[in-house]
């Protein structure tokens, strides 16, 4: 074959390629809206008057574009949840980290490529708590001429799992925030924005999914809640998980699946039983003892087609603090090599941090010498290596990057904690010489193309509980996970370095720790930080910064012209 015929195949291929991809484009309004729930009509913001709001739909390797009004009375930034945003950081939307928000009346154009990523993933809000409310599902397919690594499902469905507050969500955290006091819990659990038949003034509206006896479905699991991880079963059928955060899985078959917020789960469910109505359930898995939380159950109802069985079955729900359950269905989940976008497991790490996750106290700074309502008359507040990060608020950190400009941040978060002790242990739970943490604007900067991994520790401190911690930019593999306090001579023997699951958020079992490993290939600033919205606001983050790499195809490029302004 002559040289200039295997150029040409060479174009031909690679215009085959561009050519299967897309520029999807959608606006999203953003305002107030009016809706009823549990017998009151209460006042929320949503996109295009819906709640969830609209689910976006596109292949690997499309462009999504999406026009924000922010017409609501607040602050507004998108964050599009799992999306690594190669080159496009000005995109990944939380607010201060890689922007400035949207202010009431103005606009932004998020604009970014969806490469090398199938599945589900969402996106939400990433201002206070608006994403109670503001956010939806993102389905993103294989390009045309590709199929999924499983059998192809009569219908896809998402399944998006919410919190509900009779309030407004907003005033909630404001009050918690300038009092220093933990927040109300909420009223309800939803299912596709409906709490189910179990909830007053609710049957009606409860969520049904009509099923053709025989037919698989691929449901599209996301937990969208604020502050629970949840478990889900249907009565009587299995499920077939294939995918989490948009990595394929090795097939996994339970009979219940748990998420925690920020996570998303695929699974093939087949009508394969004698026809009639079986519920759809979630319920908390709440694992810090004595903390009251919302422990209700939400409720859709599986309908099979021509069915005249009146009455759903009920499945039998696991109690709100089965531990066992929860951490054997995330520790069998497993990558699937045979994917079309897996990397094998980088085995040379260039940064080690020892990272512990937890509560404590800051001072308190209501007016008039006040005591806050928290611990000891102190703020409640989180940390990560006892720094709890608190964002700039005249620049972003993203752009502070890109400008050079200094004051907005320091590199210097810490490695390891300021002090090792027995983390889990639940003696030290209100060790004042360990609770009162320091608020900060420290970052960890890493090189370009770096290879960093990570040991997540729980601690012990004003409780025990499980941490979901996502990080941006980045899918992570999940080496290895559990209890107690993390003992590199015994534990390291047991990572998975073969298949082990791609996440962009990990539980961090609760009294316990998570090994995660990641490849720093796309410069930036990326947040890791609790996915409870909660904890945020309180300081359990930080944030990597990848410097640029050597070449303009793995540098940063310039911010867009309608880029907001603090």
């Amino acid at each position: 074959m002559t040289r200039s015929l295997l150029l040409l195949l060479a174009c031909a291929l690679a215009f085959s390629s561009f050519a299967t991809a897309a520029i999807v484009e959608h606006s999203f309004q953003v305002r107030n809206l009016t809706i009823n729930r549990l017998c009151r009509n209460q006042v929320i913001t949503a996109v295009n008057g819906s709640l969830p709001g609209p689910t976006l739909e596109v292949n690997e390797g499309d462009t999504l574009i999406v026009h924000v009004f922010n017409q609501s009375p607040y602050n507004l930034t998108i964050h599009w949840h799992g999306i690594f945003q190669l080159l496009s950081g000005w995109s990944d939307g939380p607010e201060f980290a890689t922007q400035c928000p949207i202010r009431p009346g103005q606009s932004y154009t998020y604009n970014f490529t969806i490469t090398r990523q199938e599945g589900t993933l969402w996106w939400h809000a990433h201002v206070g708590w608006l994403r109670a409310t503001v956010y939806g599902a993102l389905v993103i397919r294989p390009r045309s001429g590709n199929s999924y690594p499983f059998p192809t499902p009569y219908r896809e469905v998402p399944i998006i799992l919410g919190e509900w507050w009779n309030g407004n969500v907003i005033d909630i955290e404001n009050q918690a925030l300038a009092t220093g006091a933990a927040p109300n819990f909420s009223d309800a659990y939803t299912i596709n924005g409906q709490p189910g038949d179990l909830y007053p003034c609710s049957s009606n509206d409860t969520y049904r999914l009509t099923v053709v006896p025989g037919m698989t479905y691929l449901l599209r699991i996301i937990n969208a809640a604020l502050n629970n991880e949840l478990f889900f079963r249907i009565a009587n059928h299995n499920l077939t998980v294939v995918a989490v955060d948009a990595s394929y899985t090795d097939p996994f078959t339970t009979d219940i699946v748990v998420v925690s917020p920020g996570q998303t789960t695929d699974v093939l469910f087949t009508a394969n039983q004698t026809g009639g109505q079986y519920y759809m359930a979630a319920l908390p898995y709440a694992s810090a003892a004595g903390i009251r939380f919302d422990n209700t159950t939400t409720t859709g109802i599986i309908i099979y087609n021509g069915s005249t069985t009146s009455g759903p079955i009920m499945p039998v729900l696991p109690a709100f603090n089965d531990t066992p359950t929860a951490h054997r269905f995330y520790t069998n989940l497993t990558g699937l090599v045979t994917s079309p976008f897996w990397t094998p497991v980088p085995r040379v790490v260039d940064e080690q941090m020892f990272m512990t996750v937890g509560l404590g106290l800051s001072a308190c700074d209501a007016p008039g010498n006040a005591t806050c309502q928290g611990l000891l008359g102190l703020k409640l507040a989180a940390s990560m290596n006892n720094e709890s990060f608190q964002f700039p608020t005249r620049l972003s950190m993203l752009e502070a990057f890109f400008r050079n400009v200094s004051g907005i941040y320091t590199t210097d978060f810490p490695d390891n904690p300021p002090v090792q002790f027995d983390y889990t242990n639940a003696s030290n739970s209100l060790n004042q010489a360990l609770l009162v943490t320091p608020k900060s604007t420290k970052v960890k900067s890493v090189q370009f193309n770096a290879t960093v991994e990570i040991v997540l520790q729980n601690t012990a401190l004003l409780g025990i509980e499980n941490h979901p911690i996502h990080l941006h930019g980045f899918n992570f593999y999940v080496l290895a996970q559990g209890f107690g306090n993390y003992n590199s001579a015994t534990d390291s023997g047991n990572f998975n370095l073969f298949n082990p699951q791609e996440r962009n958020t990990i539980a961090v079992p609760v009294g316990g720790w998570a090994v995660i490993r990641f490849r720093a290939n796309n410069p930036g600033v990326w947040l890791i930080h609790c996915h409870l919205d909660v904890h945020l606001p309180w300081g359990l983050s930080t944030a990597f910064v990848v410097e640029n790499g050597p070449t303009q195809s793995t540098r940063l490029p310039p911010p867009p012209p309608d880029f907001p302004q603090c």
